[in-house]
């Protein structure tokens, strides 16, 4: 019997920079090495997604779709994957049928292959949607479970997520760990019993580092049914990221696993993105140690840095542990909602204003309202009483909780954008318009369509430039040459030949 194969998607350009980098790697970083990436054997190479498309948009003023398009045009083995949040797609913002519809053609239209899907809070029927239209244009879908924990969310709760997924025609189906909040020993029940409910379809596993254990929670679940693992490259691994590749494939080769993918590669690609780091400023990762606080309050870690500085701004700095033990209560009490996008800010929201107010639920946000109505979705816990009390005395007459599925409360959106904002060059920027006000485009548009990256134009010397303009940097190396042909590198350390 041959050895069981391993896959990988490699996640360096969409959640390892989004983790680690204030999702701030251009197109000028990204495109020089896209390349190479295709010729490794990943299975798949997560582009963007999340706050990528955002803030693509809203900082770097780079056409997301446009990025897209480049990245299809170099990339001809590898297919590419998009992540979406289900109806809330690339923003907090719920969208109507029609906008969700219209944008999972254009990432097909656009030179996509696969989109991976979830929805915060697990209903699946703000997914059923998106993988209806995905599967009629062609896409592979991987369609996710969110993992937390809490006393409602149990392996049978997922299991019975998994197998929905499974009947609305998923590709695959992934377990997603936003907070880094899986054990080895939750991985020895949850993947056996999720894969029990999938049957034959291929099991993802996406965990983040911040606890520090994701390393051993990959390494224990591949062999109770994984088959494909979300890595990043090693400087961009670990800590707020995911494992690193490289890691994950040479135990897992010891182990008599197979993958496509080999050591020389994930060294170079390691070398590049380093260069990159060194060359823009940005961190390299560092692991974490492992921190019981982090599964009483279950923030992930980019959240945390935002609300950091937020905090700096305010000259609050001193009440983080405060607010964080707030936003624990403030779970319990909303049903345990999942610290993800957009969850994790509302609840965040929240905590700080109850804080800050002295006074528990003295204000509620908008989105936490609507929450509470059931305009996200089903809510898998119990919302303390008196706060659903509370908001339906203060909404409209006769509001109740609604029941249904949370795409169904939103009117068509196009037709007024349209009306509004048109006539638009392309469903592109059609799309743009209703995900954005002019005013937040305004910096896109000034850029330019045609704007690739940051300082410098992109050619096939970038790569080998970006690389020694890192190296040259870097205090230790004494000399760097260029052997030829196959352009390889040796470098010379310090007391080391």
């Amino acid at each position: 019997m041959s050895p069981r194969r391993v896959g990988f998607v490699d996640v360096t350009t969409r959640d390892a920079h989004q983790s680690l980098w204030a999702t701030r790697m251009t197109n000028a970083m990204i495109l020089p090495f896209i390349p190479r990436m295709d010729e490794m054997g990943f299975d798949w190479i997560n582009l963007e997604g999340g706050a990528v498309f955002d803030v693509c948009v809203r900082y770097l003023h780079e056409d997301p779709w446009e990025r897209m398009r480049l990245v299809a045009q170099r990339v001809h083995r590898t297919p590419v994957d998009i992540m979406t949040r289900g109806q809330s797609l690339f923003t907090f913002r719920f969208f109507p049928d029609d906008v969700v519809a219209l944008t999972l053609r254009r990432i097909k239209a656009n030179g996509m292959h696969r989109v991976t899907i979830y929805d915060a809070l697990n209903d699946v029927r703000n997914l059923e949607l998106s993988i209806k239209v995905a599967k009629q244009e062609g896409l592979y879908v991987c369609a996710g479970l969110v993992y937390t924990v809490s006393p409602v969310h149990t392996d049978e709760y997922y299991t019975q997520v998994a197998r929905e997924l499974a009947e609305l025609g998923a590709d695959s189906v992934f377990i997603k760990d936003p907070s880094g909040l899986l054990m080895p020993e939750r991985v020895r029940t949850l993947v056996p019993a999720v894969r029990g409910a999938i049957g034959d379809l291929p099991l993802e596993l996406h965990s983040h580092s911040l606890s520090g254990e994701a390393e051993r929670c990959y390494l224990e679940a591949v062999p109770l049914g994984v088959d494909v693992l979300h890595t990043a490259t090693e400087p961009l691994a670990s800590g707020a990221s995911l494992p690193p590749t490289g890691y994950c494939v040479r135990h897992l080769t010891r182990e008599g696993y197979r993958t496509e993918l080999r050591p020389d590669d994930l060294a170079e690609m390691a070398d590049y993105f380093e260069g990159v780091a060194i060359r823009h400023g940005f961190p390299l990762a560092t692991p974490h140690r492992f921190d019981p606080a982090l599964y009483r309050h279950q923030v992930p870690g980019g959240m945390i840095s935002n609300l950091r500085t937020d905090l700096a701004r305010m000259g609050m700095e001193h009440r983080e542990d405060e607010i964080l033990e707030e936003a624990e209560q403030v779970r319990m009490d909303l049903g345990y909602p999942i610290l993800v996008s957009p969850f994790a800010q509302f609840v965040i929201t929240q905590a700080m204003l109850n804080v800050t107010q002295g006074e528990r639920y003295r204000t509620l946000p908008e989105e936490i309202r609507r929450y509470v109505l059931g305009h996200y979705g089903r809510i898998a816990g119990t919302v303390l009483p008196k706060i659903v009390d509370r908001v339906l005395d203060e909404a409209e007459p006769g509001t109740t909780v609604y029941q249904g599925r949370a795409g169904e409360l939103l009117e068509p959106g196009l037709p007024a954008v349209d009306e509004r904002r048109g006539p638009f060059d392309s469903d592109d920027d059609r799309l743009l318009a209703a995900f954005y006000s002019d005013n937040e485009l305004r910096g896109l548009k000034a850029a330019g369509s045609s704007k690739i990256g940051n300082d410098e134009p992109v050619s096939a010397t970038t790569p080998v430039v970006e690389l020694l303009r890192g190296l040259a940097q870097r205090p230790e190396l004494t000399s760097v040459h260029i052997d030829k042909p196959g352009l390889r590198l040796r470098m010379t350390r310090r007391g080391v030949r």
